[in-house]
C-alpha cells in the first residue's frame, strides 16, 4: 500500500538517538552510529520523531509501504519485556548541536508584563511549544487535561485578540490544510484518542480551503470515540467572528 511513512537522511544525522527515545512504536533504531527506520510495519507515520530530531535528519515521504501493525508493534515490545515505548533506546542526553526550537516543551509562565509597546493584554499566552500540528508529539505531557485549539495558522493575523481569546487557556495546535502536504485527520485522532482531552476548540478562517481544518479536527473528534465539548469559530477576512 502507498502511504505516510519517515524517511531518514542518514548524512545529516548525528547518532543522537533522540529520535529512538521518542519512537513508541520501536520503529526507529541505532546502527552503526546511525538512526534507521527498522520496519516499515511499526511506523504508524504520526512523526513523533519528528520534534526530536535536533538536525532536521527525519522528515515525511509517501511510498509504497507495509501496513502499520499495531499487533506487531505489541508483540515486539514484550519480546524486549520493556516497561513502556522507548525503553529501548538510548537515555535522553542534551543535544550537542541542532534546533532546540523543534524540541517539545511546556512554556511555564510568571504574571506577565506587558509587552514593549506597553498595550494591555499583549504578552503571549502560549503554553507550549512547538504548535505546528505535524511537529506535536502525540503524547506529550502537556496534552494531557488539555483544552485543545486547533487553529488555522492565518487565524492569529486576522483576529487581534488571538492570544487573550483563544490561546489562552488552551494548547494551541496550528496548520494550513491548503499549503501542509497530507491531511491532519490520522495524527488528530491519535492526539484525541491517547490524551486526556478536556475540549476541541477549532478557529478557522472564512476560507473556503480552511474548512479542511475543521474537517480533519470533527472527523478526528469522531474516530477517536470520545465524547467532549467542541465548537468550531469562523473567523473573517476583515477579523471579525462570523456568526
Amino acid at each position: 500500500m502507498k502511504r505516510q511513512i519517515i524517511k531518514i537522511d542518514e548524512s545529516l544525522c548525528n547518532g543522537c538517538g533522540l529520535c529512538a527515545a521518542a519512537c513508541h512504536e520501536g520503529a526507529i533504531g541505532m546502527v552503526d552510529g546511525k538512526a534507521r527506520l527498522l520496519r516499515d510495519d511499526y511506523c504508524d507515520g504520526l512523526g513523533n520523531c519528528l520534534p526530536a530530531c535536533p538536525t532536521g535528519a527525519i522528515s515525511f515521504e509517501e511510498r509504497e509501504a507495509a501496513a502499520y501493525d499495531e499487533e506487531a508493534v505489541r508483540r515486539h515490545i514484550a519480546q524486549r519485556g520493556e516497561e513502556g515505548p522507548g525503553a529501548h533506546a538510548e537515555p535522553e542526553k542534551p543535544m550537542a548541536c541542532g534546533c532546540p526550537g523543534t524540541m517539545a516543551r511546556k512554556i511555564e509562565r510568571a504574571a506577565q508584563a506587558p509587552a514593549v509597546s506597553g498595550a494591555p493584554g499583549s504578552a503571549s499566552e502560549l503554553s507550549q511549544w512547538p504548535v505546528q500540528i505535524k511537529l506535536v508529539p502525540v503524547r506529550a505531557p502537556y496534552l494531557d487535561g488539555a483544552h485543545l485549539l486547533v487553529a488555522a495558522d492565518c487565524a492569529a493575523y486576522a483576529y487581534a485578540a488571538f492570544h487573550r481569546d483563544f490561546i489562552k487557556g488552551r494548547v494551541a495546535l496550528i496548520g494550513c490544510p491548503k499549503l501542509d502536504s497530507g491531511d491532519y485527520t490520522e495524527k488528530l485522532t491519535a492526539i484525541l484518542a491517547e490524551n486526556d482531552i478536556k475540549s476541541l476548540t477549532i478557529a478557522r478562517m472564512e476560507v473556503p480551503c480552511c474548512g479542511g481544518l475543521a474537517h480533519a479536527a470533527t472527523e478526528a473528534l469522531r474516530a477517536s470515540g470520545k465524547f467532549i465539548p467542541w465548537q468550531v469559530v469562523t473567523i473573517g477576512t476583515d477579523g471579525s467572528i462570523k456568526a
